[in-house]
């Protein structure tokens, strides 16, 4: 998966990882001649006490080193150039397969994990690609010319080398393979510290509400000590490398001064070849060095590669229509006909068998006991699932046909927990509407009764709205919700228990400013309270997924017991009252 990720998406930036490996090369070839320089001083120049001979070769050996610094900058420039586009262009396709996501894949892979997979699985192999375009491209041209060099210079130490670079390969090569499960096992850690991060913050009120900050802080406390834990225990086997890199090299640097000794003193070998052999083992030992720490970054990153291609391969199971219809001939007409909805492994279906029709200018109200399946209902006509049987029509097209942003188009949702942006009351109400001017603004927020507490804001459209809506009430941020759906003025209207957090003054009040505007659309609503459907066209009474009754609240109180049972439930509460 590694190798896929890498040469998909390094793939536009091929220019640019050959300038890096041309710019590698002139540097590492300019870095394999400077021992060969010195070797010449000290042979020919210092041995002899020719002072000029010295200046010409050093003044060369100025030019040398100034061509590898060249090369070097430029191969690090380039290097990280190509491995900041590579990030840039892996997350974006994170964040374009995550947005395709029907809501069974997002809850699927949870929210703190795809936030982990699009930053430090990204920036894991992100830094691969950079730290292999400035180091590991240079590595076997290091090795290759290295040995070639140092063969040239004397082929009677040359068995040395046979001895420390597999000293080394092996040495680093086993530290590496126990590193794999530990760095896969750090991922793992990682998501969990951010499920529980997230819940906290996000469940912060509840929290202190309940005086749970003892019982959340131990929740913290272990899912960060078991990151603690795996991260010491791959941090002491990262420890032992720079150790046994560092023994290797001091132990080889002694047997070459050992055994090139007596080389030098029977005349096989000159002094300045000795110092230049030294070089040159030194260097292979580094370039090896280098690959292994490499290598050492690759299990890691190939985990991260794992779990970024288990969101890249997941196809979304609400899929774009190979043909869509781009064009319909009514408008505001909404049919289910025998609609049907599984979870995936679940032993019974959450719907069964649902059959009614919404009409322009109509109000149809879905009520039911918790879990009978109102809001899954719901969202089987904006395709956020997709029904399992039957089939979802709207504008006499089935969803599954309809061209997504037609569909979207037609329809103004107001969900169960409203979200709100961070920006400002305008912007998070341009979303129903992105070309819509202040006037339109604020005839959706008289409208949702909202005028009032925006005016009342700083700044009034431009107020400032944090994350999710944390800077209002709910009961606005309810009403925001509602004001940013009219901006739309969609055909089809779907409140998912959108007015409960409303007391019945302003629900009654923004009802009755809701009739005129949808009169020519379709409007479902999911509701708990009777008082706020009573009115309804149409009531849908689900039970355990089911229709056990459709008609006016007349009707239902006649027909239907589970109705029936309701409206009296209601009825005790508010006595009590």
């Amino acid at each position: 998966m590694l190798i896929r990720l890498v040469r998909t998406y390094l793939a536009p930036y091929r220019k640019w990882v050959g300038y890096v490996v041309a710019l590698q090369l002139v540097a590492t070839v300019a870095s394999l001649y400077l021992p060969s320089l010195n070797a010449d001083i000290i042979d020919d120049g210092i041995a002899k006490g020719d002072t000029g001979y010295i200046l010409r070769i050093g003044g060369w050996m100025l030019v040398v080193t100034l061509i590898q610094i060249m090369g070097s900058i430029g191969a690090v420039y380039f290097g990280a150039k190509t491995g900041m586009s590579y990030g840039r262009d892996l997350r974006q396709a994170i964040f374009h397969r995550v947005g395709e996501f029907s809501a069974r894949e997002v809850n699927q892979f949870g929210a703190p994990s795809l936030i982990t997979r699009n930053t430090n699985d990204v920036q894991q192999i992100q830094m691969l690609v950079v730290m292999t375009s400035t180091m590991m491209v240079g590595a076997p041209i290091m090795l290759v010319g290295g040995v070639v060099m140092a063969m040239r210079e004397d082929i009677g130490l040359s068995w040395l080398m046979l001895v420390c670079v597999p000293a080394l390969v092996v040495s680093l090569g086993l530290i590496i393979v126990k590193l794999i499960p530990g760095f896969r096992a750090m991922q793992d850690r990682i998501d969990a510290v951010n499920r529980v991060l997230r819940e906290q913050i996000t469940g912060i009120r509840v929290v202190r509400a309940f005086v749970r900050e003892p019982y959340e802080a131990q929740r913290f406390g272990r899912a960060n000590s078991d990151l603690t834990e795996t991260a010491l225990r791959v941090g002491r086997l990262q420890a032992l490398i720079f150790p046994i890199i560092l023994l290797i090299l001091n132990v080889s640097s002694v047997a070459v001064l050992w055994f090139g000794a007596d080389r030098v003193a029977t005349g096989e070998m000159q002094i300045g070849s000795l110092t230049a052999f030294l070089n040159y083992l030194v260097q292979i030992l580094m370039s090896v060095m280098m690959a292994t720490f490499m290598l050492m970054m690759v299990p890691r990153a190939s985990v991260c590669a794992e779990r970024i291609g288990e969101v890249l391969d997941t196809e979304s199971s609400v899929r774009p229509p190979s043909k869509p219809v781009t064009t319909v001939s009514r408008h505001g007409d909404l049919v289910l006909r025998g609609v049907g909805f599984s979870y995936p492994g679940a032993a019974a279906p959450v719907l069964r068998d649902i059959s009614f029709s919404a009409q322009p200018g109509q109000t149809t109200a879905i009520i039911g006991s918790t879990g009978a399946g109102k809001t899954t209902l719901l969202s089987l006509i904006p395709r956020l699932f997709d029904a399992t049987a039957g089939s979802v029509e709207v504008n006499g097209v089935d969803v599954r046909d309809l061209d997504p942003d037609l569909l979207w188009a037609t329809i103004g949702i107001v969900p169960q927990r409203p979200y709100l942006f961070s920006g400002t009351v305008a912007s998070n109400l341009r979303y129903g509407n992105p070309d819509a001017t202040d006037d339109d603004l604020c005839d959706a927020l008289r409208i949702a009764q909202a005028l009032d507490f925006v005016e009342r804001m700083p700044g009034g459209l431009d107020a400032p709205i944090g994350q999710g809506g944390t800077t209002v009430s709910g009961g606005q941020r309810q009403r925001l919700a509602i004001a940013r759906a009219l901006v739309r003025r969609p055909q089809i209207y779907l409140f998912d228990d959108s007015f409960s957090a409303l007391d019945l003054g302003t629900d009654a009040r923004l009802r009755a400013a809701l009739r005129p505007v949808t009169a020519e659309a379709a409007v479902i609503i999911v509701a708990q309270r009777v008082s706020t459907i009573a009115g309804a066209d149409q009531i849908v009474v689900l039970e355990d997924g089911a229709i056990v009754g459709l008609g006016r609240h007349d009707e239902l109180l006649e027909t239907c017991p589970t109705y029936l049972e309701i409206v009296a439930s209601q009825a005790s509460a508010d006595a009590s009252v």
